[in-house]
C-alpha cells in the first residue's frame, strides 16, 4: 500500500512529503525529515507539551481556526492542507506582519526578523530557564495570541492559565510564563495575514492528486465515502485525534499498517442545534464540544478545562473518546447523566441510534459490526428543572486521569425527584450508569435522609478495582461522598473548588 503525498504550508510556501509511513507522526516529520529539532521531543504522550505547535485551518466562514496540538502523538497525515507554525517559523513567516495602531504605523515589509510578540514577551519576563519546554510554551502563546489578543481581547490571569494547561515546566514557577501571556498584547501588534493564508490553503487544496486503489493513509470527506471505506477495509484502524492511537505509536511501538482517519467526513465534523437536542458530530474536536455543551450547561466550565491540557483537548475528538471506551474516559459519565444517544452507522445497514451506556459490552469492547462507525452524539437539551453537577478527582488539577468521575443529573419538582440520571467512571470495567442509585432516588422526597440512604446504595452498585491512582475502597467512599457533596450544594452551601483554592494560593505566592 502506498500513501499521497504529505502537503502543507509552512512560512507560507507549500511543502510536499513524499512516502509517508501512516503511523509516522507530525514529530517525527519535522525534527528528522524536515530538521526542525527547535520543535522538542519530551513525553512522548502528549503531557509535557514541549512538542507543541500550532496548526491553522479554514472554519469555512472566511475564517481561520488556529490550534495548539501536541505534534508528538499527531500522526503527521492528519496534518495534510493545513498550515504550520514551529517556533522556528514566527520570526521567518511572511504571513505574520506588524499591525498598524492608532500611534504606529505598520511595517509594510513582507518579510522581517523581529521576534513575534510570544516571543518578546518569554524574553522581557524572564519565561525560559533551561529552555527546554520554551518551543512549547511558545507555541501554545502563539496560539493564544492568535484567538484571543488578534481578536481584540486582554489575557486574564486565569485564562492564561487554562491556555498554557497542557505545557509543563520544571524550572520557572510558571510566574513569568504566566506573566509573558499577560505581557503580549502590550507589544508592537501582529497578526497572521488571513486573507492570503486562506488563497494558499484554497491552492493547496486544488494541488491534484493521483488516485490510488488502495492507500495506506484513507482520509475520506463525506460520510459516504467514510462508511464506504469502512466496509472495504474493516482491518484499518480508524483514528479521529490520536491522542490515544499515538500512545500506541510511541509508547507500545506499534506499526498501523493502515489508517481510516474520520476527521475529514464534513457530517462528522458538525455540531446541529435544534429545539430538542444538540447532535455533535464525532469528529467535532473536544473543545468544540466542551464549548457548545459549557453554553447549554455553564456549570460544566471548569469540568471541561480539566479533560487533559488545551493541546489535547484540541486535537481529541468527543467521538473517538466515546468510541475508544476507556473506563476512564472522562466524556462518556457526562454523557450519560445527561442521556445522551450515540449514533452508529453502516453502508450497508444505515444508521440506528442507542443509548450511550448501552455501547459498551466490556472492558473497550461495544457493539459496533465490524463495518459501523460511530458518526455522531445526540444529547437532549436540560428541562427546567434539572440540576446537574460533574465531578472529577484526580492527583493533579490540571492535565490529569480521573481516579473517580461521578456526574449527577436530577430533575425535582415540589421537593420530590422526578427523575435521576448518574454517571460514573472509574468504577467498573467500562463508563456505567449508575441504575440503582437512580431508583433509590426516583419518586423520593429530595431530603438528606433519602440522599444517606442513596450513598449507601451507591457505593455498594459497583466494586471498583485498586490500582496505582486508588484503591477501590477509596473509590468507594468518594462515590457517597460526592452525591453528599450534590446535595449540599444544592441546599446553597457554598460549591467546594479546587481551582478557587488555586487561585488564591497562586495569588498569595505572588
Amino acid at each position: 500500500m502506498t500513501t499521497r503525498p504529505l502537503q502543507f504550508l509552512r512560512r507560507g510556501q507549500p511543502v510536499a512529503l513524499g512516502n509517508v509511513p501512516p503511523d509516522r507522526t507530525l514529530l517525527e516529520v519535522l525534527r528528522e525529515d524536515l530538521g526542525c529539532t527547535g520543535t522538542k521531543e519530551g513525553c512522548g504522550e502528549g503531557d509535557c507539551g514541549a512538542c507543541t505547535v500550532v496548526l491553522g485551518e479554514a472554519d469555512g466562514h472566511g475564517k481561520v481556526r488556529y490550534s495548539a496540538v501536541n505534534s508528538c502523538i499527531r500522526l503527521a497525515h492528519s496534518v495534510d492542507g493545513m498550515a504550520l507554525w514551529t517556533a522556528e517559523d514566527l520570526a521567518e513567516d511572511p504571513l505574520i506582519q506588524p499591525v498598524a495602531t492608532s500611534t504606529q504605523p505598520a511595517d509594510q515589509t513582507t518579510h522581517h526578523s523581529a521576534l513575534h510578540p510570544a516571543q518578546e514577551a518569554m524574553v522581557q519576563c524572564h519565561g525560559s530557564q533551561c529552555g527546554f519546554c520554551t518551543p512549547g510554551f511558545v507555541m501554545s502563546l502563539f496560539g493564544m495570541y492568535q484567538n484571543r489578543v488578534c481578536q481584540g481581547q486582554s489575557i486574564s490571569r486565569a485564562q492564561a492559565q487554562q491556555d498554557l494547561s497542557g505545557n509543563l515546566c520544571r524550572c520557572t514557577g510558571y510566574r513569568p510564563i504566566l506573566d509573558a501571556a499577560q505581557q503580549m498584547a502590550q507589544l508592537p501588534p501582529m497578526a497572521v495575514n488571513e486573507a492570503e493564508l486562506l488563497q494558499k490553503l484554497e491552492l493547496l487544496a486544488l494541488t491534484p492528486q493521483a488516485p490510488e486503489a488502495n492507500l495506506a493513509y484513507i482520509a475520506p470527506t463525506t460520510q459516504a465515502e467514510l462508511l464506504a471505506a469502512r466496509a472495504a477495509h474493516p482491518q484499518a484502524q480508524v483514528v479521529a485525534g490520536a491522542t490515544d492511537v499515538g500512545l500506541w505509536v510511541t509508547k507500545q511501538h506499534r506499526q498501523l499498517a493502515q489508517v481510516l482517519d474520520v476527521t475529514r467526513a464534513a457530517e462528522l465534523r458538525r455540531i446541529d442545534d435544534t429545539p430538542e437536542h444538540i447532535a455533535i458530530g464525532a469528529a467535532v474536536t473536544l473543545t468544540e464540544a466542551f464549548a457548545r455543551l459549557t453554553a447549554q450547561w455553564p456549570s460544566l466550565a471548569e469540568f471541561a478545562h480539566r479533560f487533559a491540557g488545551l493541546p489535547v483537548r484540541n486535537s481529541g475528538t468527543l467521538g473517538g473518546n466515546v468510541a475508544n471506551g476507556s473506563p476512564i474516559g472522562d466524556s462518556m459519565p457526562l454523557l450519560i447523566a445527561l442521556r445522551a444517544q450515540v449514533v452508529l452507522a453502516s453502508q450497508a445497514r444505515g444508521e440506528r441510534a442507542l443509548p450511550l451506556e448501552a455501547l459498551y459490552t466490556g472492558y473497550r469492547q461495544n457493539v459496533m459490526a465490524a463495518d459501523e462507525l460511530l458518526v455522531r452524539i445526540v444529547v437532549p437539551k436540560p428541562t427546567s428543572s434539572e440540576q446537574l453537577k460533574a465531578y472529577k478527582i484526580s492527583k493533579r488539577f490540571d492535565d490529569d486521569i480521573s481516579a473517580v468521575c461521578l456526574v449527577l443529573n436530577l430533575d425535582t419538582a415540589d421537593g420530590t425527584v422526578q427523575r435521576a440520571s448518574i454517571g460514573a467512571g472509574g468504577v467498573a470495567a467500562t463508563p456505567v450508569r449508575a441504575q440503582q442509585t437512580e431508583a433509590a432516588l426516583q419518586g423520593q422526597p429530595w431530603t438528606e435522609a433519602t440522599v444517606q440512604q442513596a450513598m449507601r446504595v451507591l457505593q455498594a452498585e459497583f466494586s471498583p478495582i485498586s490500582d496505582m491512582r486508588a484503591s477501590g475502597d477509596y473509590r468507594r467512599t468518594v462515590l457517597g461522598n460526592l452525591l453528599q457533596r450534590f446535595w449540599l450544594e444544592s441546599q446553597g452551601g457554598a460549591p467546594a473548588s479546587i481551582a478557587q483554592l488555586q487561585a488564591t494560593h497562586l495569588e498569595s505566592a505572588l
